[in-house]
């Protein structure tokens, strides 16, 4: 008779968009002008799931940063699941930096999540699946304050929820 309902907690990145920003960043980077000759260059490793940075200096890898980072923001990608590290220097005089792509819930993040949910006094169950989160209930109400509880706490990464049923 009583039937539980469930969704998934998520945090995905399309890689083909993100290929796609790659792209229209580095067609801008070659025209504009205050890139002249610094030979400022964006590789994206898709199995790696990282982004490689660089240009002349410190500040022109950042600038590309920013180039790269408007452009996902136009496509919405969540920029919470890039993660830059520190600027370094690399052969020739120049500056590079990595940035790296979380693609799903790592398990620590997950962990704080079912704990919150615990915390949080609602009626649910949580469950890690990987890299996903199944949270489960008797009531539709209680997933949906769920949800909305969820939205409100910061994990520093993009939560998508999915497969509500």
């Amino acid at each position: 008779m009583a039937k539980d309902f469930s969704f998934d907690v998520v945090s995905k990145v399309d890689m083909t968009v993100v290929s796609e920003c790659v792209q229209v960043a580095l067609k801008e980077i070659g025209n504009r002008f205050d890139f002249r000759g610094t030979d400022s260059k964006i590789e994206f490793d898709q199995k790696a799931q990282v982004i490689k940075l660089q240009s002349a200096d410190e500040y022109k890898v950042k600038a590309v940063l920013d180039v790269l980072q408007m452009r996902m923001a136009k496509r919405n990608l969540p920029l919470k699941n890039f993660t830059p590290e520190k600027v370094e220097e690399a052969l020739g005089g120049t500056a590079k930096m990595i940035l790296k792509i979380v693609d799903g819930i790592p398990g620590d993040k997950g962990k704080n999540i079912v704990k919150d949910l615990k915390k949080s006094g609602l009626k649910v169950q949580a469950s890690i699946q990987k890299d996903q989160l199944r949270v489960t209930s008797r009531s539709k109400d209680t997933l949906q304050e769920a949800i909305e509880y969820l939205k409100k706490q910061d994990y520093d990464i993009s939560l998508q929820f999915e497969n509500y049923r």
